[in-house]
């Protein structure tokens, strides 16, 4: 990842999954005017980069890693076959939904991405955002969501200040 111009560096995680890819989840009647939408997520352009450099191409084979040096750019393919493509997302394009009848809606209405699995309802992975957003119910007890599903959640904190975790910061 390059950083964007004039920042100092990259910030983010990476998550391998073992089946089906990453892809926006079932919007319903909220993902017409919210959430993470379609045209926000950017392919790159076919692209030639012709240079003499070092660069170290790391790859992954059945759990090791392995590294090879290189001394031109990995950037000289003209194209590449097939239909699955890197892509980014800026996470303030995501439109938030709110509430304001419940302080703590299902935490779904935040999903940016999913990775399904054959059983309705349940994810294999999701990847959720908690962007800044007016909390109606500021200065109350906020019990937690009651979840209906079994998941394991990892929590990482990219930039700013998340409300539940006070002491995080970005």
């Amino acid at each position: 990842a390059s950083p964007a111009a004039g920042s100092s560096g990259a910030r983010g995680y990476v998550l391998e999954t073992f089946g089906p890819h990453f892809r926006l989840p079932e919007l319903g009647p909220i993902g017409a005017n919210g959430l993470a939408e379609p045209r926000d997520f950017v392919y790159p352009h076919a692209w030639y980069e012709d240079r003499t450099c070092d660069f170290t191409v790391v790859t992954k084979l059945l759990g090791r890693l392995y590294a090879t040096k290189r001394t031109h750019s990995v950037f000289d393919v003209v194209g590449w076959h097939g239909n699955y493509a890197p892509y980014k997302y800026d996470l303030r394009r995501f439109h938030a939904v709110n509430t304001v009848s419940v302080d703590h809606p299902d935490p779904s209405i935040f999903t940016v991405l999913t990775v399904p699995t054959n059983e309705p309802g349940v994810a294999a992975a999701d990847f959720v955002i908690f962007p800044p957003r007016w909390l109606c119910a500021e200065g109350t007890f906020r019990p937690p969501y009651f979840h209906r599903n079994c998941m394991s959640e990892f929590m990482g904190l990219i930039d700013g200040v998340y409300d539940a975790k006070k002491g995080g910061k970005g």
